[in-house]
């Protein structure tokens, strides 16, 4: 319970990425390219899965919602983030921080459950073919599509009830260009042990639980490839390295970063750079030039348009 004088924090102020204004210029210009292909390349994804009947596939069904959940997490920080490496002062109010949280924990959450979908999906597909139509049938895809959202939903309810039930009475100084929850509670007037402990064990949890499983799942399909012909080990390796690669960049971070109680490093805010910017760009990136199915599919629409 707060103390009769102490005053509520009605705002926070970021110490951004750096203070240097040419530094701070050269990375505007660089964030501001990555954010515009991020969100070009993710609805390119989106609209031509739509758009393509062939496209209408498990595989295609769960890359179009993952180019959705990449474009809304990098809508989270990335214009703040952009606006704070132009200004000198870079604040947020309080509510404000806590809905950025919340909606960053949300997307994250359901990015982490949407890959480990993935890989089971890839799983099923390449060692149980011939149960694979009934197995990933529309019905299980949208449950599980569903079931993610339900996951990440609760997941970021818990992170943002254990950060705004404790106190803050000052500093106010959140040493990062977002607001995290690792960085807030540490401004806290009260011993945050406890709630570091309970949200290490949330988000340091699924994130390493689903890094694992999805080692697992790759680790069974790779055994299988050998009894597969060498067209199939080809497009199964090309479809699961392009999904590994992902994995690696988004949650290497995350595991860094939300495994480690009430611990913090100077390294934390490039760290972060990789899940919210570099990602979210990597993923159109990587399954556009790796694969193609939606290159053909892509260039098809273009042909199309141009005759019409």
């Amino acid at each position: 319970m707060e103390a009769p004088n102490q005053t509520r924090v009605t705002e926070f102020v970021f110490l951004g990425l750096t203070d240097n204004w040419a530094l701070g210029t050269l990375l505007f210009v660089a964030f501001s390219l990555a954010y515009v292909l991020t969100l070009l390349g993710n609805t390119l994804i989106i609209v031509t899965t739509a758009l393509t009947r062939r496209l209408h596939t498990p595989m295609y069904f769960f890359l179009s919602n993952l180019s959705f959940i990449d474009t809304c997490h990098s809508s989270v920080t990335v214009p703040k983030m952009l606006e704070g490496l132009l200004r000198e002062r870079k604040t947020i109010s309080f509510d404000d921080c806590i809905a950025q949280l919340f909606f960053l924990h949300l997307f994250a959450c359901a990015e982490i459950l949407l890959l480990t979908v993935m890989a089971y999906d890839r799983y099923v597909a390449i060692c149980a073919p011939l149960r694979y139509p009934n197995v990933m049938s529309i019905r299980v895809c949208v449950q599980l599509v569903l079931a993610l959202w339900w996951g990440g939903t609760v997941h970021s309810l818990v992170q943002t009830l254990l950060t705004i039930r404790l106190p803050y009475c000052g500093p106010n100084v959140i040493d990062s260009y977002f607001c995290d929850v690792p960085p807030v509670i540490k401004l806290a007037c009260t011993d945050t042990y406890l709630t570091g402990v309970l949200i290490v064990s949330n988000s340091g949890t699924i994130s390493l639980t689903c890094f694992l499983a999805l080692v697992t799942s790759y680790t069974i399909i790779l055994v299988s490839l050998r009894k597969q012909s060498a067209e199939g080990r080809r497009k199964a390796l090309s479809t699961c390295s392009a999904h590994f690669m992902v994995v690696t960049f988004f949650f290497g971070p995350c595991i860094f970063i939300y495994t480690r109680p009430d611990t913090s490093f100077s390294i934390d805010k490039v760290v972060s750079v990789f899940y919210t910017v570099v990602t979210p760009l990597l993923n159109p990136l990587i399954y556009t030039l790796r694969n193609e199915e939606v290159k053909s599919a892509i260039k098809h629409l273009r042909q199309k348009q141009v005759f019409s």
